[in-house]
């Protein structure tokens, strides 16, 4: 687990990422996701998955996300 703090499409917020490693005699494999429910303030909605590839020894990242309008609630 990880959380992340910053700007995503121009919105502030916090989110947490869990990872999920397996080996088997092919290789590694790694998946991680935005943990659902953590995303603050207008990241509250976030939603995602997250990518790491290596290649040629150099680190590459994939954030497929949505991120739809946050609706503030009536007070």
């Amino acid at each position: 687990m990880e959380v992340v703090t910053g700007t995503l499409d121009g919105k502030y917020g916090s989110f947490a990422l869990q990872h999920f490693a397996t080996m088997d005699p092919s290789g590694p494999k790694m998946q991680v996701i935005v943990v659902p429910g953590s995303g603050t303030a207008t990241s509250k909605a976030l939603e995602g998955t997250f990518v790491i590839r290596i290649e040629d020894g150099k680190p590459f990242y994939d954030f497929d996300y949505t991120l739809p309008e946050v609706q503030r609630e009536e007070q």
